[in-house]
């Protein structure tokens, strides 16, 4: 079944990158910042795309994207999938973590083409690890509601947990080179090495 709803992309910029030592979104991988690197690779994909930001960010982010204001309601990564929630309820969203410097065209497709709307969720997974990746996902509107009750119930802050206890739709890049997390200085130069001129 194909979902009615838009399918919407956000891009998380809004964490404070402690492990790194210095904002994930403003590496550059491709010649731009990862943010907005990902940013145009989202707006080939989707109806809308936005960053999501926290506050202090808004002075550092041309008028040229669109962007969704962390509300603070919740903690983590929730928190701006959430705020995008809170902004188009109506919205699937289509959410990456700056975090994945890999991350292409062809994989993004690929998700979206195993998109599956009677789950709450359609996830990359790695085959070798089969755990949901929240932060590489399609999230149905559905997924979002059942989030804002899982986390007043205090069941934790956690995207993963969630999706884990949920059904979800996994789905397994051909290239798994896509989910590297670069999250520290070592995964940095991991990255760049793994990245095709």
């Amino acid at each position: 079944m194909i979902s009615n709803a838009k399918l919407y992309g956000l891009v998380l910029s809004g964490g404070k990158s402690t492990r790194m030592g210095k904002d994930k979104g403003l590496i550059t991988y491709h010649n731009l910042p990862q943010r907005e690197h990902l940013y145009h690779l989202l707006s080939e994909v989707c109806n809308q795309t936005f960053l999501s930001i926290r506050k202090d960010q808004e002075s550092e982010i041309s008028n040229s994207f669109k962007t969704i204001l962390d509300q603070d309601e919740f903690r983590g990564p929730y928190n701006g999938l959430l705020s995008a929630h809170k902004a188009h309820p109506e919205a699937a969203w289509l959410v990456l973590a700056c975090d994945l410097p890999l991350m292409d065209k062809n994989a993004l497709k690929e998700l979206i083409a195993a998109r599956n709307s009677d789950k709450i969720a359609s996830a990359f997974a790695d085959a070798e690890d089969p755990l949901p990746e929240p932060l590489c996902a399609i999230w149905e509107p559905e997924a979002l509601k059942q989030s804002v009750e899982y986390l007043k119930a205090g069941n934790g802050s956690c995207p993963r947990k969630f999706l884990i206890n949920a059904d979800v739709n996994l789905v397994f890049p051909k290239q798994k080179e896509v989910l590297l997390n670069a999250n520290s200085r070592a995964e940095y130069e991991e990255a760049l090495l793994k990245i095709v001129p």
